[in-house]
């Protein structure tokens, strides 16, 4: 049975990919709009826009908007609706890891922006996300935590989680509920095997009623999927530490934070491995061996903090 490519969930027929209803979210449109264009062009687009290609280690991207007239998606170096992230030479399948990931945080509930794999004219999956820091073609005032906390240029690495919870109590205008979001977050993360989640992975939103507010999820990968052999569980500390976390480190995070009723979020969250294993046994653009690797990773890191609930 074909799965939409957008939302993940079976399709009833077998001569369409999407769900009427995800593309409507998506484009605003009742069918997917054309494109003509492949890895090999995106590449050499990156290359006149930036005067350079230096793409290595890290999943190329470009910006798109729907050209609403003739339904086409066209490339543009800036101001766009979209972005959309191929394939790369470095790592394996990462727009459907993305993509999958996504789906995961939307079963879980987390705020995001509407998404979903679309087949290149050289027959290879791209990942597109719609901008959420675009609204009426207006752009919403967005800083990453590697601005808010003044970390140097290539220090996304430095700091800890406690640092971003500590900057969101200060900066957002609800920091109680966005402070429980980022808990859950980091949570949720862990559980996946995402150990990516660095400062620029996280951002606060300035709108112009005076809301300040932390954005909704972005850039999501199963890290430890995509490389087996990565060192370290979390991208930043966690209790003064990366690697062997446990619940009494989540612990610590939720008292920091003055999260209220974290039993039953984290149990909440525990939850939802059935429903992700589902998804997972369903993603049929990933090989068996694949699809086994990442429930393992699920139900290992899932299993760690059960045995301390």
């Amino acid at each position: 049975m074909n799965i939409c490519l957008s939302c993940l969930k079976p399709l009833d027929g077998a001569n369409t990919r999407y769900h009427m209803p995800c593309l409507q979210k998506l484009f605003a449109m009742r069918t997917l709009p054309s494109f003509d264009f492949g890895v090999s062009d995106i590449l050499s687009e990156i290359i006149k826009i930036d005067g350079r290609m230096s793409i290595s280690g890290v999943q190329p991207k470009i910006s798109l908007r729907l050209n609403r007239e003739k339904n086409v998606l066209e490339i543009i170096a800036e101001n766009g609706e979209y972005i959309l992230k191929p394939q790369t030479q470095s790592i394996k399948n990462l727009p459907e890891n993305e993509q999958l990931c996504m789906t995961l945080a939307d079963i879980a509930g987390f705020s995001s922006p509407p998404h979903a794999l679309i087949r290149l004219k050289d027959n290879t999956f791209a990942y597109i996300v719609k901008r959420f820091d675009r609204k009426d073609g207006a752009k919403i005032h967005q800083e990453d935590f590697q601005q808010i906390l003044a970390l140097n240029i290539n220090d996304k690495y430095q700091g800890s989680y406690e640092k971003i919870g500590k900057a969101i109590k200060n900066i957002s205008t609800v920091p109680g509920l966005d402070l429980q979001f980022f808990y859950e977050r980091i949570l949720f993360y862990f559980m996946i095997g995402n150990g990516d989640a660095h400062a620029k992975n996280f951002s606060m939103q300035y709108f112009d009623d005076g809301q300040r507010r932390l954005s909704p999820v972005y850039d999501i990968v199963s890290s430890r999927l995509a490389i087996p052999e990565e060192k370290e569980e979390t991208a930043l500390a966690l209790n003064g530490k990366r690697n062997n976390i446990t619940l009494s480190d989540f612990s610590s995070l939720s008292q920091y934070l003055n999260i209220l009723q974290v039993a039953k979020i984290n149990n909440t969250l525990l939850d939802m491995k059935d429903d992700f294993i589902n998804t997972i046994n369903a993603y049929k653009l990933f090989s068996f061996e694949i699809r086994k690797r990442f429930k393992e990773v699920i139900r290992s890191r899932i299993s760690a903090l059960n045995k301390q609930i």
